[in-house]
């Protein structure tokens, strides 16, 4: 029979994205991993691969179309002897999604984070004992549901552990794996917080002179931004705590490594910034005070075995937030690449979700735009988020008389439910030692 194709979930949070355009035509045959189309979100632009095979009978959702909802049929893709006289779009639009026959082409998953899958059938995926979504192919899905097999006891043997159509026959004929009822399944989680109560839109327009504005629609982005720090400011108790850095061992090192940096194709093989010393800072200030480097759950301190640094990078219509992983184990020069790398893909729109989604804590840069200070939003399930301000030469007592040196202040976020005053000082404190004392940094 047909295979529908739906608008497949490239995150846990999505509801609906752009289908951008499609890189198969009607009549195409397409096998597993073949790209079929490129999707946009709110935060990248990405590449949706098909798990069967088959011919495209017919593309239901153009190119270039907005707001294709999560689970909309966007195409048909027929089986070996099938025509097009089989597809009926109508049927399948009004009936429930049985399966996505399509999926994200993303990274190899990193330490720590495990795949998801991002085509999700009618009602809950099944879960895995272990909490993670169980990965298999539409037919599969399809098979398991038919005869009562619980995927998640199933071992796949299909491309990263996918769960194949010979697995679930496999587990039919042994007699195992059937369905385990499951009651206390957690329900999805919301994809924005709930609007603010405020001032209607008429009632806002009604201040201002008719003809005196223009109205720009809020994209994707702008929406998902307001609705996570809305949530973040109404849910999460915020802390506050500030200290001065003084910068001029930091400065005189950073010039000294970028000058010995070897040379590689005619250019330095790597040039530190003053934000790479930051993360790194960052991060061994995180491994040396560890109760710091967590998130809240409802029931659980959830503890971080490492350093995951968010990272805010200002693109076209908001920001994003690449994640330089484990970077506590990592030396100044490979976070320096690895940001610039992320940092030039993320304003092309061009990460995947395992780059910018989850971390362990934050840095806010605005120091380059001339800010002094400031105070920024917890992220969740970040715990804590670090402003940095501007480098500046101010006067400062040392031994009893008066100096310049070169001050940045950092102000420190917290949640406060796990990370109170006396912590978040105590990470702030460690912290402050790297960068006054920066050569730590490099043993």
């Amino acid at each position: 029979m047909p295979i529908n194709i739906l608008m497949p979930a490239l995150s846990p949070t999505m509801e609906e994205g752009n289908l951008a355009k499609w890189l198969v035509k009607e009549g195409d045959s397409v096998t597993s991993g073949d790209v079929l189309a490129e999707i946009e979100t709110d935060k990248a632009t990405m590449e949706v691969e098909a798990v069967d095979e088959g011919t495209v009978g017919k593309i239901v959702v153009p190119d270039g179309t907005a707001g294709v909802k999560v689970n909309e049929l966007i195409a048909v893709l027929l089986e070996d002897g099938e025509d097009a006289s089989a597809i009926d779009t109508s049927a399948a639009a009004s009936a429930p999604p049985q399966a996505a026959s399509a999926q994200v082409d993303a990274p190899a998953a990193t330490p720590d984070v495990a795949p998801t899958a991002l085509s999700a059938p009618a009602g809950p995926a099944p879960v895995a004992a272990s909490g993670d979504r169980v990965i298999a192919s539409p037919l599969a899905r399809r098979i398991a549901k038919q005869n009562g097999v619980d995927l998640s006891s199933v071992t796949g043997t299909g491309p990263r552990g996918r769960v194949v159509k010979a697995d679930v026959e496999a587990a039919i004929a042994g007699g195992t794996s059937k369905a385990a009822s499951s009651p206390n399944a957690a329900a999805p989680s919301q994809a924005t917080a709930a609007p603010a109560k405020g001032m209607s839109d008429d009632a806002v327009l009604k201040l201002f002179e008719e003809g005196s504005y223009e109205l720009v629609p809020h994209d994707g982005m702008r929406k998902t931004i307001a609705a996570r720090l809305t949530e973040s400011k109404q849910t999460i108790p915020h802390f506050y705590v500030s200290v001065d850095c003084q910068l001029d061992a930091l400065l005189k090192l950073r010039s000294e490594l970028n000058k010995s940096a070897p040379v590689k194709d005619e250019k330095p093989a790597y040039k530190l910034s003053v934000n790479d010393m930051v993360i790194k800072a960052l991060a061994l200030g995180l491994r040396d005070v560890p109760d710091a480097n967590v998130s809240w759950t409802a029931n659980d301190m959830v503890k971080h075995k490492h350093a995951d640094v968010g990272v805010a990078v200002s693109i076209p219509g908001g920001l994003i937030t690449p994640i330089v992983r484990r970077a506590e184990e990592k030396s100044l020069s490979i976070i320096s690449n690895e940001m610039k790398d992320l940092g030039k893909r993320a304003k092309d729109r061009k990460l995947q979700p395992l780059e910018y989604q989850g971390g362990t804590t934050a840095v806010s840069n605005m120091g380059m735009m001339g800010v002094s200070n400031f105070s920024a939003v917890v992220n969740p399930p970040h715990a804590t988020i670090l402003a940095v301000g501007a480098g500046e030469q101010r006067p400062v007592v040392k031994d009893g008389a008066l100096a310049i040196a070169t001050v940045m202040t950092v102000t420190l976020s917290t949640d406060h439910r796990c990370v109170d005053g006396a912590l978040g000082a105590e990470l702030l404190a460690a912290f402050k030692s790297y960068i006054e004392n920066p050569m730590s940094m490099l043993v």
